[in-house]
C-alpha cells in the first residue's frame, strides 16, 4: 500500500473534541485504504474514542438510549445524540458477543496437560430459563405466538447462568458463593442455545467439578439441554414450577384447603408418585374433558419425578429453587429490553443482551482491557 499522506479526522472524547492528523495509506488499486494511527488508537471506522464508547455502551445497555444520552450529558458533560448511543452500543454489543464466543470456543479446545492440577469445584450449578421480549413486527411474520389470533409479538430470550456453591448455612440451606455467577444469553434456538451453556460451562471449570447440577424448569427443551449438554448431572426441576402445576391441579378438581396442603407437603417431600396416585384416584368417574385436563397435569409430575426428589436434595444441602435465574431473567433482561413501549429488532436486542451478559458476568472491564491491548 502506498501512503497519500496525512489527512485530519475530529475525534470525540471524555474530555471533548481532538483533530487528529494521521498517514493514510491505499493499495495499487485504489480499492481499500488504511490508517494505522487509527488502528493503533482503536478508532477506526468510528469519530468516538475507546473510553467515550465504553461509557456510552455501559449507559446505552443500561437504559433507553435517550436517557442514557441525557445521563451523559449531566454526569461526564458528553453531548452525544441517542442515536449515536444505539449504534455505538449495538456495534459495541456485538463485539462482546464475539469476544466472548472466542473465549468459550478457547476453553472448548483441549488444553495440554500441567504439573499443577486445576483447582475443584465441590458443586457447579448450571441454570437457564426463557423470558419474552418485544420484537418489531416486521421480523415476527409467520411466527406463532399467544395472541387471541394465534399471531406473536414476543421472541423468547434464552438466559442461562453459571454459578458455585461451597457450604451451606446453619440451617442447612444452600449458600451461593460470592460473585460466582456469570450469565450468557440470546434470542436463539435451543440447540444454539445448548452449545452456549455448555461452552459457558466448561469455561467456568465444568470438568473439575465434583457435583454438577442442572437447574431448570420443566420445559421440554430444558431437560434436553441437560441430557444432551450435561448428561452426567444432576438434574433438578425448580420446586416453585412444580408448585405452579400443583396450583393448576387443585383448581381443576376443586381441591379443599386441607386437600391442597397435603399435597403441598407430598410434593415437597418429593412424594410425586403419592400425589399422582390420589389425583387420579379422586378424577375417576369425572368427565372426560375434565380427567384430560388432569390427566395433562399430572404427566408434568410423572415425567420429572426424578427430578422431584426435594426431600433428598435439601439433604445434601443442595438448590431447589431456580431464584437465580428467575432473577436474571427479570433485571438481566426484564429492566432494559421489556420498558413500555420498547420493540426490538432481533439483531439490536442480542447485542444489548450479550453486553449486558457480560457487565452482569464481571467481564466488561476483561474486554475494555484485552482491546487496548
Amino acid at each position: 500500500m502506498c501512503s497519500i499522506g496525512q489527512r485530519e479526522k475530529t475525534l470525540r472524547t471524555i474530555l471533548g473534541p481532538i483533530r487528529w492528523r494521521r498517514s493514510v495509506f491505499v493499495d495499487p488499486l485504489g480499492q481499500q485504504t488504511r490508517c494505522p494511527g487509527d488502528e493503533l488508537l482503536g478508532v477506526v471506522g468510528t469519530s468516538f474514542s475507546p473510553g467515550l464508547r465504553r461509557h456510552m455502551t455501559r449507559a446505552g445497555s443500561a437504559t433507553a438510549f435517550a436517557e442514557a444520552a441525557e445521563d451523559l450529558r449531566v454526569y461526564a458533560h458528553v453531548q452525544v445524540d441517542p442515536k449515536d448511543i444505539q449504534r455505538v452500543a449495538e456495534s459495541t454489543g456485538r463485539q462482546i458477543e464475539e469476544w466472548m464466543n472466542q473465549q468459550a470456543q478457547a476453553a472448548l479446545r483441549p488444553q495440554p496437560p500441567t504439573v499443577a492440577s486445576a483447582k475443584t469445584i465441590p458443586i457447579l450449578y448450571i441454570s437457564f430459563d426463557g423470558t419474552g421480549v418485544p420484537i418489531r413486527r416486521a421480523e415476527l411474520q409467520g411466527r406463532r405466538g399467544k395472541q387471541a389470533d394465534g399471531s406473536a409479538r414476543t421472541r423468547e430470550v434464552k438466559l442461562g447462568c453459571v454459578f458455585t456453591q461451597t457450604r451451606t448455612d446453619d440451617d442447612g440451606y444452600a449458600v451461593r458463593d460470592p460473585d460466582s455467577t456469570t450469565y450468557v444469553g440470546a434470542i436463539e434456538s435451543a440447540e444454539m442455545f445448548g452449545w452456549r451453556i455448555h461452552a459457558e460451562a466448561v469455561r467456568r471449570g465444568l470438568e473439575h467439578a465434583q457435583i454438577v447440577i442442572g437447574l431448570t424448569d420443566g420445559a421440554a427443551y430444558n431437560k434436553t439441554i441437560v441430557q444432551t449438554h450435561f448428561p452426567h448431572a444432576i438434574h433438578i426441576i425448580d420446586l416453585y414450577h412444580a408448585r405452579e402445576h400443583l396450583y393448576q391441579l387443585d383448581e381443576l378438581l376443586a381441591a379443599s384447603p386441607q386437600q391442597q396442603a397435603r399435597w403441598l407437603v407430598l410434593l415437597d417431600r418429593g412424594r410425586v408418585d403419592q400425589l399422582v396416585a390420589q389425583a387420579r384416584a379422586q378424577v375417576r368417574g369425572k368427565p372426560k374433558a375434565l380427567r384430560q385436563s388432569v390427566e395433562t397435569e399430572l404427566h408434568y409430575f410423572d415425567q420429572n419425578k426424578s427430578a422431584m426428589r426435594y426431600e433428598f436434595f435439601r439433604k445434601q444441602g443442595w438448590f431447589v429453587g431456580s431464584g437465580v435465574i428467575e432473577a436474571g431473567c427479570r433485571t438481566l433482561i426484564g429492566q432494559r429490553l421489556k420498558r413500555s413501549g420498547m420493540f426490538w429488532s432481533v439483531r439490536g436486542a442480542n447485542a444489548i443482551i450479550a453486553s449486558r451478559c457480560c457487565q452482569f458476568s464481571r467481564r466488561f472491564e476483561d474486554f475494555w482491557a484485552e482491546n487496548a491491548a
